[in-house]
């Protein structure tokens, strides 16, 4: 399922669809156009934590996701370099990233 996931997520970031790193997720995330936060395995504690505050107090209709994703593996199939943290902006690939994540 792993490779339909990193699928999607290209196909998001080739729409447009994506929000790569800290500052751009924090931004999206605050001004409600993140639909879907996914978080790296291997990012830090303290991004992990920024986050999930960031979620919680601005969320709204974001989820978020710790993923059993890389930094590498994330940048690989968004075509970037290592990413700890990226929001998916629209709801039909938020639905379909999650479903293909989850459905192991």
């Amino acid at each position: 399922m792993e490779n339909k996931a990193f699928g999607m997520l290209g196909l998001a970031r080739r729409a447009g669809k994506l929000s790569l790193g800290h500052d751009a997720v924090k931004t999206a995330v605050q001004n409600g156009s993140a639909c879907l936060c996914l978080l790296s395995c291997d990012a830090s504690e303290r991004l992990c934590a920024e986050i999930r505050r960031t979620v919680e107090q601005y969320g709204g209709k974001a989820k978020l996701l710790q993923t059993d994703f890389t930094m590498d593996e994330l940048g690989w199939s968004t075509g970037s370099k290592k990413t700890a943290v990226l929001t998916v902006n629209d709801r039909g690939f938020a639905d379909k990233i999650t479903e293909l994540i989850w459905r192991d």
